[in-house]
């Protein structure tokens, strides 16, 4: 289990145990952390599990892992940021235990 803490717009963070190898979006789904739609359930066909890792774990956690990822976030309905993923793409290692990611105030 690694930790991962989730911040909403208003600045309420909630912190959750997440299983290694699964990914971010789901861990917010799992736990009922509002923010984080993921309508399309991980599919890489929707941007709406945007979210912004937190500038201490950006490099942790990598750029876009995709062009699909990169030209989805160009459909995200907040403000892209270079620290803008798409959770669903994010999956927990071990390495990422600890990881803060921010949630924009809206997914459309």
């Amino acid at each position: 289990m690694a930790k991962v803490t989730y911040v909403d717009h208003t600045g309420t963070a909630v912190e959750v145990d997440i299983a290694v190898g699964e990914n971010v979006m789901r861990g917010a789904l799992y736990n009922g952390i509002e923010g984080i739609t993921g309508e399309c359930g991980g599919g890489l066909s929707c941007a709406t599990c945007h979210c912004y890792v937190d500038e201490e774990w950006t490099d942790a956690a990598g750029g876009p892992s995709s062009e699909a990822e990169a030209e989805l976030l160009e459909s995200a309905a907040a403000e892209v940021k270079p620290n803008s993923r798409l959770s669903c793409q994010l999956v927990v290692t071990e390495a990422l235990d600890g990881m803060v990611v921010h949630m924009p105030e809206h997914q459309f």
